[in-house]
């Protein structure tokens, strides 16, 4: 660890460092948290996975002004202990900065927040909790003057991905287009193309804005008090400008799912309307103060478009040999392209439901 305490001291930190150990379980960053002695802050150190986030410049600059335009917001608000309620970043001892390049790793350092804790628990009660949170998060930024950059390009984009498909089928590269099942899929896949890219025509037309999303909307993506309040929103990598469809969306396709997202139990995968519902009504809370006619009209098409734009994803990976997410078997990705594909049947089915209840609101 003194490499690592090596690259926390280039921050601004307050005090003494006690101790560093590993924090978490996430996929993307490697993460420790730094305590120190005394009364001040402990700390949360991150290498950043710069394999992902290829301009990390850009990824500090757009955390910076959103944290503090949120910040902003609560100060005018009245709000106390803001360092609970919104992520601060520390700046290095000789710059601005806040983040340090090794030569080979990027660091960055926030202020640990302290007796907050997150859930893993998606039921109607929380899933209420993250459309509030969530929907709230955005309403903060509607007005931020700061012009935002995608940490990720094209990451949500449908009409991205489906090209990308289509030249996976074109290429075929490991002859996985022979097979009857995959040429079904593909055929499906196909029937629903136009109608799944008509955000990016939306845009296009200027009846569709683009608003500034977490884009990672998940239920542990919210920190908690000990009395089940929300403090705030974490992990803002992802926060970029993207239709209000990434965080609506994208929640859903994982928390309405009856089962994981690679079950092969086909059979089991249905949309859950109770989570619907719980989600779209905490968000429609805290969002409608922006959200257009045409955005609130089409949330129930986000609720489809996700598992739908995965389902695109995990079928042109399987067809390309399993080259970007990882496989535990060689027919992972054919597993969960059928799962996804049944809960987007399931959610289609439902459509008629999801509209009467968004109206309902």
């Amino acid at each position: 660890m003194e490499a690592v305490k090596e690259r926390v001291l280039k921050f601004a930190i307050e005090g003494e460092i006690k101790e560093i150990r590993p924090l978490g379980n996430g996929l993307i960053n490697d993460t420790f948290k730094v305590v120190t002695a005394g009364e001040g802050p402990d700390y949360v150190l991150q290498c950043v996975n710069h394999a992902i986030f290829k301009d990390v410049d850009l990824l500090q600059s757009n955390i910076e002004a959103v944290t503090a335009h949120i910040r902003t917001k609560l100060e005018a608000a009245g709000e106390k202990d803001l360092d609970r309620k919104v992520l601060r970043f520390i700046p290095l001892k000789d710059s601005p900065k806040t983040y340090y390049f090794d030569g080979e790793k990027y660091w960055r350092v926030s202020v640990f927040i302290k007796d907050a804790f997150t859930f893993e628990t998606v039921n109607p009660e929380y899933s209420y909790y993250a459309g509030k949170a969530f929907g709230n998060f955005e309403a903060m930024l509607a007005d931020i003057p700061a012009k935002l950059g995608e940490t990720i390009p094209d990451f949500h984009n449908m009409e991205l991905r489906s090209r990308q498909l289509k030249e996976a089928i074109a290429a075929d590269p490991v002859g996985r287009m022979a097979d009857p099942e995959v040429q079904a899929i593909a055929a499906e896949i196909a029937e629903y193309d136009f109608e799944m890219c008509k955000a990016e025509r939306m845009y296009r037309e200027g009846v569709l804005p683009k608003r500034i999303c977490h884009c990672d909307t998940k239920v542990n993506n919210m920190m908690f008090d000990a009395e089940g309040n929300v403090l705030c929103v974490i992990d803002l990598d992802t926060v970029m400008p993207s239709f209000v469809f990434s965080d609506f969306g994208d929640f859903l396709r994982t928390a309405a799912n009856t089962v994981a997202e690679d079950d092969p139990a086909v059979d089991k995968v249905a949309f859950r309307m109770d989570i619907f519902e719980a989600f779209a009504k905490g968000y429609i809370e805290s969002a409608s103060c922006f959200l257009t006619p045409v955005e609130r009209e089409n949330l129930p098409y986000g609720a489809l478009l996700f598992p739908y734009m995965q389902a695109v994803r995990f079928f042109a990976d399987y067809i390309n040999g399993d080259t970007y997410y990882k496989i535990k078997y060689p027919e992972h990705n054919l597993v969960r392209t059928r799962n996804q594909l049944a809960l987007f049947r399931s959610a289609k089915s439902h459509m008629a439901e999801m509209a009467s209840f968004i109206q309902s609101l």
